[in-house]
């Protein structure tokens, strides 16, 4: 089998410029981006500023699991132990997200659907890996005789 390129070389965990953890945080900037941009001339300021805090809020959350599981098993790799992800750091990270979404829907900046449809930029960029995946699958693909 060939190694890909995103195998080749340090941790599979850690964060690069070329691997999937890379492409997925640009795509959801892009879908974030993009919502923003289409949603100011045309939507109530309500809502693009929803997009905008669940858009940053989404990458946000995005980072800080990424970071964290990957502190985690680069730890756990180190000393050969299982890794010791703590269920704080979870409930933490859901509970600064709530907490944010829900002061800026009290106090009136952001639509809480739009704030919703901000934080799924993650599916957006979800999609757009595997668009990309199947892609490049269909034309490297290997003829069977």
């Amino acid at each position: 089998m060939k190694e890909t390129g995103n195998n080749v070389g340090g941790s599979a965990l850690s964060a690069g410029a070329d691997n999937i953890d890379g492409r997925i945080f640009r795509s959801m900037a892009g879908a974030g981006a993009l919502a923003v941009i289409i949603s100011a001339p045309f939507a109530p300021w309500r809502i693009t500023a929803g997009l905008l805090v669940g858009g940053v809020l989404s990458l946000l959350n995005h980072h800080w699991m990424r970071t964290s599981i990957s502190a985690g098993f680069d730890l756990a790799l180190g000393q050969g132990t299982k890794p010791q992800i703590k269920l704080v750091q979870y409930v933490l990270r859901y509970f600064v997200v709530g907490t944010i979404v829900f002061a800026a829907y009290q106090l009136s900046i952001v639509s809480l659907p739009a704030t919703v449809a901000g934080l799924c930029s993650f599916v957006v960029a979800l999609f757009v890996e595997a668009f990309r995946e199947i892609y490049f699958a269909s034309i490297h693909r290997e003829k069977i005789s």
